[in-house]
């Protein structure tokens, strides 16, 4: 978009011309190049050499990229009064958010001019989504601090999955939970961070040490009978299917825990995310599946009544 200028709908951009673009064709930086360009890439068919993206991927670009990205967050447009049909270009950028590649703008200039761009254009969830990415970007090697909800503090290891940990202990367990312990966590590769066996024996609870165990274990001392809550952490797969929530149950049964005072959450950092959409057909019934990027919501997967009595007034 930017190099065709395409912002404010001076020019316009169809998606099929971004698969056409190639690093010889982005080296070519003046004027004239850039418009010959823009006009001979609508009708460019063919092989071409150093394509940028395969023919096939004009879709996702349209869908994903365009469409539920950068129109619905305000960074694009499309050009209205075009049918759904039309195979002319449709799509520019916004002035306020090519303003932002200006080349004055450098360090604490454009940082600023970014967090007021965000603050003026972006949702409460997509900021938080800012918010997760800055977690992880901000983490270096040494890690990132997770607050634990009795207050301690500790260190996990830098990646993805560990962004998702951080927004279980200090949100969703404040948000869901209402007197919140932790008495299991464990890192990628079976690393066990925390392992609470005074809490789990004062609740009546048995780990077994040499049984699989979730990324998380939490428990909610507020109810008369404790409620588990047994978290598997998202970040590429593994949810709680219908094989892990059977395991989960086999240990709780063993120690006497009756089902309903038993909980399974499938933590996730954002529902755009390829992570979510490749495992939620995987998702177990009765069980939860949460956000960070979104914490104040919660899918709750109901399983029917046998009866088929269930009606959706009943669910309101």
């Amino acid at each position: 978009m930017l190099y065709i200028g395409a912002i404010g709908n001076r020019v316009l951009l169809r998606p099929n011309q971004v698969t056409r673009m190639t690093n010889e064709q982005a080296s070519k930086t003046d004027d004239a190049s850039r418009t010959a360009w823009a006009a001979a890439s609508l009708g460019k068919t063919g092989d071409i050499p150093g394509r940028w993206y395969a023919v096939d991927t004009r879709e996702p670009i349209r869908d994903e990229t365009l469409r539920e990205g950068l129109v619905r967050i305000g960074a694009a447009t499309v050009m209205p009064g075009l049918a759904t049909t039309s195979s002319a270009p449709r799509y520019s950028l916004t002035e306020s958010f090519a303003a932002l590649f200006a080349p004055n703008l450098a360090e604490e200039s454009l940082a600023q001019a970014i967090v007021t761009w965000q603050k003026q254009n972006l949702s409460p969830s997509a900021l938080a989504r800012v918010r997760l990415a800055g977690i992880g970007a901000a983490a270096n090697k040494s890690g990132i601090i997770v607050q634990f909800p009795d207050g301690e503090a500790r260190r996990l290891a830098h990646g993805p999955s560990s962004t998702i940990v951080k927004a279980v202990l200090e949100s969703f367990c404040i948000r869901f939970l209402e007197n919140p312990g932790v008495i299991f966590l464990s890192e990628s590769g079976n690393k066990v961070v925390q392992r609470d066996e005074e809490l789990a024996r004062a609740i009546g609870l048995r780990i077994p040490a040499d049984q699989y165990l979730p990324d998380i274990l939490l428990v909610d001392l507020a109810p008369q009978k404790p409620l588990l809550v047994f978290v598997e952490v998202v970040a590429s797969d593994g949810p709680v299917n219908a094989h892990r929530k059977g395991a989960f149950l086999r240990i709780t049964r063993s120690a006497g825990f009756a089902d309903e005072n038993v909980a399974f959450v499938t933590a996730y950092q954002d529902r755009g995310r390829p992570a979510f959409r490749k495992t939620v057909g995987e998702l177990a019934w009765n069980t939860f599946a949460w956000f960070a990027s979104e914490p104040e919501h919660i899918i709750v997967l109901r399983e029917g009544a046998a009866d088929s009595s269930a009606r959706l007034s009943t669910l309101l």
